[in-house]
């Protein structure tokens, strides 16, 4: 499947400031089952920004800009070709030792709740545990949009029984590791089912399991991630695969805009 991505980021200042920096993880990666046709990344002093791997394998650029500014507008866009291989990631690249994915972090801090939620005979080399847990993490949360924040941990979301993608995915996340699974977040974007332009940024979790590597899962839909997903970035949790992450100085208080397009693209032949 072919896949258009447009992802559209402005931060307004009440304002100007001086110095803004920000640290983007918006470059996906090759790997079997998703190939990058075409893709670039515009920002302020992106042009003088030399990017690099970090720890998780994701490609960084880091943007800077100390000229007097009201606004940052920082754009993604390109083309990625994608097949469906039933949640398996292989192929990508991988500098972190598997284990560094049983770290926990006060995101995914796992609760008793939280523990309860696997089943009774979960076994850390069982995929059918997994998909279980991923299920039974759905029917404890609701999804709904607003009740939580991007600080909201595991056990707070599980307690509220309220969320979004990523609170599903650090629930996931906490229990797999609690089980003895390495596990880690994703960021990324999902074409919806009907084909349409969709607004669609989304997040999942990964699991190691012996014998098949990296498997995706995606509470929020109750599967595993399928040839409408695009991978974008990885990590421990949300704040280490988050897409931008910045800071400034002065510019009093700032509004953020974001616009994500998912469509899927024909065949050219």
């Amino acid at each position: 499947m072919l896949i258009s991505i447009g992802h559209v980021t402005r931060y307004t200042y009440s304002a100007p400031t001086r110095y803004s920096i920000h640290t983007l993880r918006l470059t996906p990666q090759s790997f079997a089952g998703q190939r990058v046709l075409e893709w670039r990344v515009t920002a302020p002093g992106i042009d003088v920004a030399r990017p690099f791997r970090d720890g998780f394998g994701n490609t960084v650029h880091t943007v800077t800009l100390v000229d007097e500014h009201a606004e940052s507008l920082i754009i993604a866009k390109g083309l990625v070709e994608t097949e469906d291989r039933a949640g398996i990631v292989r192929g990508a690249y991988e500098p972190a030792p598997v284990r560094t994915y049983l770290r926990t972090t006060r995101m995914t801090a796992p609760s008793e709740a939280i523990r309860d939620l696997l089943p009774a005979t979960a076994s850390k080399n069982d995929i059918k545990s997994l998909h279980v847990l991923m299920h039974a993490v759905r029917d404890a949360v609701d999804y709904e949009v607003g009740v939580t924040n991007a600080h909201t941990s595991a056990t707070e979301a599980l307690a509220d029984g309220k969320g979004v993608c990523q609170d599903h995915a650090h629930i996931f996340i906490a229990a797999a590791r609690a089980l003895g699974v390495p596990a880690r977040y994703v960021n990324g974007y999902l074409l919806s089912e009907t084909g349409e332009p969709a607004e669609a940024h989304h997040a999942w979790a990964e699991a190691y399991i012996d014998g098949l590597g990296w498997v995706g899962f995606d509470p929020a839909n109750r599967i595993c991630p399928t040839d409408a997903y695009v991978r974008l970035a990885v990590g421990l949790d949300a704040a280490y695969a988050a897409p931008i992450r910045g800071t400034r100085r002065g510019g009093a208080n700032e509004e953020l805009d974001v616009i994500v397009e998912v469509q899927q693209q024909s065949v050219q032949q």
